[in-house]
């Protein structure tokens, strides 16, 4: 089992080249700004401020590490998508993005966020694919689930199921409810990274 608890801020890096020593197990985090992902990060460790909540969606520029232990960590990507950063800014991150799922040797798996309120977006459904073409494991979480009706739920993830099954190649792949607030779906969650950080 994964001590999530003992998380603890590593480095942070503007650039794919600024990344620390290509080792051990990562599993990185992506979403669209204010899908909540710095929340889904901090309840996972019980740790408030292990990563700062903003209130200005898209403010994070950095890529954000975190140590479990001597070989596994939590990357946090900066969120994308909010209309208020600079094309210039937006194209940067997707660039190192775009390195970082090509490159990284020690990337196990991608989780990807999304507001379980709104259909998946044209980020959402790049990062699917980019998971499958580069043959990566990618977990969803419908984010934000405790805003949702029981029947609401359900129909969300039909939905994503509808929009996933017209994706070929989805074998890799897996969705669940997930909410920072109450910690719907938290131990399942653990479950899936405790997979994708065995040996």
């Amino acid at each position: 089992m994964i001590n999530y608890n003992a998380a603890t801020y590593m480095t942070s890096a503007a650039k794919f080249e600024q990344l620390p020593e290509d080792s051990g197990i990562e599993v990185a985090f992506c979403g669209r700004s204010n899908a909540g992902k710095s929340s889904a990060i901090n309840v996972l460790t019980g740790k408030k401020n292990l990563t700062r909540v903003s209130k200005t969606p898209g403010r994070t520029q950095l890529i954000h590490l975190f140590q479990l232990d001597e070989i596994r960590r939590l990357v946090d990507f900066p969120g994308y998508g909010y209309a208020k950063v600079a094309e210039k800014i937006k194209w940067r991150w997707q660039q190192t993005l775009a390195m970082y799922l090509t490159k990284r040797k020690c990337l196990k798996g991608i989780v990807l966020l999304v507001d379980s309120r709104h259909p998946i977006k044209d980020f959402d459904r790049m990062m699917v694919k980019s998971a499958i073409e580069y043959g990566l494991d990618l977990h969803i979480l419908l984010t934000k689930a405790d805003k949702l009706s029981h029947h609401q739920l359900i129909k969300c993830q039909q939905q994503l199921q509808r929009d996933l099954a017209e994706i070929k190649n989805i074998a890799n792949m897996s969705f669940q409810v997930f909410s920072a607030l109450n910690g719907i779906g938290l131990d399942t969650f653990k479950e899936k990274l405790n997979s994708w950080y065995s040996i």
